[in-house]
């Protein structure tokens, strides 16, 4: 079959599913205090229907794919859907992406499920601010699922840090002494304009140069890692265990060049980018009764309309207020 490509000669190998738009977390740069309106249960796409929707994918040549939420570990029966994935013929490459704090008792089964590796968020080391921008008291429990995730295998796992001015700024170089003793890597994340973070003036970002800059000023020079077509530019520090990823998403001009994936909200559209505010409804169709032929003529569809780059300008006051009012746990950022 033809693999999937964009408009602008770029192949799709990679689909994001959120499978869920719940979470066990209130992040404050992801949901409002008041909280937030979920999406009926029957709105959300069955399990079998997003398996429907892979298998067409994965038949074009996509052969990455990633659980996402919301918070996905707390739907029920996601041990059993892993599984069902990672039996697809073509797929290389499973993982999830996690707040961590349900790994303590599920970290072994979903190794056993098939799932190959694990992103796990943690914004920062300190219980009090965890408490903070989780609003949750849960840092003990998230640091004891790591561990066992370790433990489990699900390995390289890597951490995702939203760099955050004046709330973590300060914790950029002990998160990359985290690399130096242990084979993870610490992805450092600019702040995006997505939902509640469209306000730049509480939730300040900090620019992937200026966080490179902090991690050398303390340990020197970083030597590049060669990586793939992933968002992050990979850098290791001098006899360090593990790697630093820095993810530049406004301040790098040439951020969406290599972007080779596309994105399946909880509620079963297809988001051809983040920053996107087009859409193509699947979930609909699926269950008007269409066939495999015409949904793969939507994912086509969704593919093609994909732009050469999200629109969005570096820096703190010219994004804000061009980012998505989406809410992060719809897409599964």
């Amino acid at each position: 079959m033809k693999p999937l490509i964009d408009e602008y000669n770029r192949q799709i190998h990679y689909v994001r599913i959120s499978i869920t738009d719940r979470c066990n977390f209130r992040c404050r740069y992801c949901m409002p205090s008041s909280g937030i309106e979920w999406i009926p249960h029957e709105h959300i796409m069955r399990y079998e229907e997003f398996l429907r929707v892979l298998r067409i994918c994965i038949a074009r040549g996509v052969d990455k794919v990633r659980i996402t939420g919301g918070e996905p570990l707390i739907r029920k029966g996601v041990v059993p859907f892993i599984r069902c994935i990672r039996e697809m013929q073509g797929l290389r490459d499973l993982s999830l992406t996690t707040n961590g704090v349900m790994l303590d008792t599920m970290a072994g089964s979903l190794k056993k499920a098939g799932l190959n590796r694990l992103n796990i968020s943690l914004d920062t080391l300190d219980r009090e601010k965890f408490a903070h921008i989780t609003r949750v008291d849960a840092f003990e429990r998230v640091i004891a699922g790591i561990r066992r995730a370790f433990d489990a295998g699900l390995s390289p796992i890597k951490i995702n840090v939203v760099a955050i001015r004046g709330f973590n700024d300060d914790e950029i170089p002990a998160f990359a002494e985290m690399t130096r003793r242990s084979p993870v890597e610490v992805r450092f994340i600019e702040l995006m304009p997505m939902g509640c973070a469209t306000r730049y003036g509480e939730y300040e970002l900090i620019g992937a140069p200026e966080i490179r800059e902090k991690i050398e000023e303390r340990f020197g020079t970083l030597e590049p890692v060669e990586y793939n077509h992933g968002p992050a530019k990979v850098y290791r520090i001098r006899g360090a265990q593990g790697t630093i990823g820095l993810i530049g998403a406004l301040s790098e001009h040439a951020f969406c060049g290599r972007c080779n994936r596309i994105r399946i909200t909880a509620n079963g559209h297809l988001r051809p980018c983040l920053f996107s505010g087009e859409e193509i409804d699947l979930l609909t169709p699926m269950r008007q009764g269409i066939s495999d032929r015409e949904l793969e003529a939507l994912i086509e569809e969704g593919v093609k309309m994909k732009k050469l780059n999200h629109g969005l300008c570096a820096g703190t006051s010219s994004a804000a207020g061009q980012g998505c009012s989406t809410l992060m746990n719809t897409l599964g950022g």
